[in-house]
């Protein structure tokens, strides 16, 4: 039926050129989306994608209304369908995706196709005569037998707490000449809820009296559920970045609570004829940020030894940091109760054991006897020591031990190495120098080959920053960290 604003005012049909192109850009618009929403992942697990997902569907659902809107504005006056045959959407457009599914719900059932969403009525005052278009009667679920309802019964179908909505916008509508646009929720006879969007406009007899008022009804409940999945998506990714900063932060505080707060280069056994010059360094992952288990230490002992120490465990965020803080702890304890590094890695193996969050964990523990000048040293899993010596680096031969945390009982070896001074020892976690597979080893020999650099420092905190200018901007996806310790003269 037509939908004057006034009776004596006919509406200007729009040029059919204009709305054939707006429709094309709808549908290239339509398909580009839609091409996007089905190349998304669908990880319901992943907050940011659930969100995305949502969004495009509802740019879906949002974009079908507009072609089918714009193809009825070309068609001019809606053609009258026969009872029980639903009218098929725009050409080019496809029934709409299920909504609900980026949400992680079931679709509900369909009422129609989207033509039978957007529905028409006329009621007349003067006659009251109620005309209902077949898009209306689909909407509301009733049957032309039942006939259309008058504005005194459409309340009887809206929720108890709608209905106020309703028969003010009405009011104000047939009395004050006020223009209808408000929503509502219906329950249909086969109980199935729907909420309506209405709009409309008193029709005008040639006193300016109100002769009728005409109102176009429109099916929103996929539209809204769509929204909603939208709306609560975002909601849910906010709160899950809210939980990665706050972990985030906590790891940073516990991290900084137990790594030493070195600011430079410390100094070690000065007691003996080699003392020790040490400094170090953490260096997050850069491509994800986020905070692991790895650790450093140096710690001067009873009797004049200094205990050096690196480590990794596997993880990231609060539970990585505080099984860090936990065995380092209890490292530092036992090597000042005298512990040797091969007994110490056997018990820091059997604490991994019996916590209550397991991991794996590679670790090195060295002893500096600064008198005798010998390093003994035990390690877990771990890269070994890097000796430099006259500008030429190599590796230290490593003794047995397999990964905390990966074995009952297991027993770890010991290796001692004489130390002279003007040597310079690189202790490294793996994230500094691993790029490929386990057995790519262009890292370490990366680093072996800065032994002229570090041969010319000055002390300890000038090594480490020639490996950090080495390796510091590359994306690594784990964090590490670096110790170079200087035998003094």
């Amino acid at each position: 039926m037509p939908s004057p604003l006034f009776a004596d005012r006919p509406a200007q049909p729009p040029e059919p050129g204009a709305v054939d192109a707006l429709i094309s850009q709808t549908r290239r618009l339509r398909g580009e989306v839609d091409a996007v929403r089905r190349d998304a992942v669908a990880d319901e697990d992943d907050p940011q994608q659930r969100w995305q997902r949502a969004l495009c569907d509802l740019a879906v659902h949002q974009l079908d209304d507009l072609g089918v809107q714009l193809g009825q504005l070309r068609a001019g006056v809606p053609v009258e369908v026969p009872p029980g045959e639903e009218t098929g959407p725009a050409p080019g457009f496809a029934a709409d995706p299920e909504p609900g599914t980026a949400y992680g719900t079931s679709a509900p059932a369909r009422t129609g196709a989207l033509l039978s969403r957007v529905g028409s009525a006329e009621w007349n005052l003067l006659t009251d005569e109620v005309s209902w278009s077949e898009e209306l009667y689909q909407i509301f679920g009733r049957t032309r037998e039942s006939g259309p309802l008058s504005l005194d019964e459409m309340p009887t179908l809206v929720f108890a707490e709608d209905q106020p909505l309703l028969q003010g916008m009405v009011t104000d509508c047939l009395i004050d000449g006020k223009p209808i646009d408000g929503e509502f929720r219906i329950v249909r006879a086969d109980g199935r809820v729907r909420t309506v969007h209405m709009t409309g406009e008193p029709v005008l007899d040639p006193d300016g009296c109100t002769a009728s008022m005409w109102a176009v009804l429109r099916d929103v409940s996929e539209l809204r559920r769509s929204e909603r999945a939208v709306r609560e998506s975002r909601a849910g990714l906010e709160r899950s970045r809210d939980i990665e900063r706050t972990e985030r932060r906590v790891a940073v505080e516990l991290q900084e609570a137990v790594l030493p707060p070195w600011r430079g280069s410390l100094h070690f056994a000065h007691d003996g004829p080699a003392p020790l010059d040490v400094a170090a360094h953490y260096l997050p992952a850069v491509s994800t940020g986020l905070i692991g288990g790895d650790w450093y230490d140096a710690l001067a002992l009873p009797g004049g030894d200094a205990l050096l120490t690196v480590g990794d465990l596997t993880g990231h965020g609060v539970a990585a940091t505080s099984s860090m803080a936990m065995l380092l702890g209890a490292l530092r304890g036992m090597a000042v109760a005298g512990i040797r590094p091969a007994a110490l890695m056997g018990h820091l193996n059997q604490l991994l054991e019996t916590s209550v969050q397991p991991a794996l964990g590679s670790a090195m523990c060295c002893r500096y006897d600064p008198v005798a000048q010998t390093l003994t040293w035990a390690q877990a899993g771990h890269p070994a020591p890097l000796l430099f010596r006259d500008g030429t680096g190599r590796a230290l031969p490593r003794p047995e031990g397999v990964l905390l945390g990966a074995t009952t009982g297991a027993a770890y070896d010991e290796a001692e190495t004489r130390l002279l001074p003007g040597d310079l020892l690189v202790l490294h976690t793996d994230g500094l120098t691993r790029h490929g597979g386990a057995d790519d080893d262009t890292g370490t020999r990366r680093l072996l080959a800065l032994g002229p650099r570090l041969a010319g420092a000055r002390d300890a905190q000038e090594g480490v920053r020639v490996v950090i200018e080495e390796f510091g901007e590359e994306s690594r996806e784990d964090d590490a960290c670096v110790m170079v310790v200087r035998v003094g003269h």
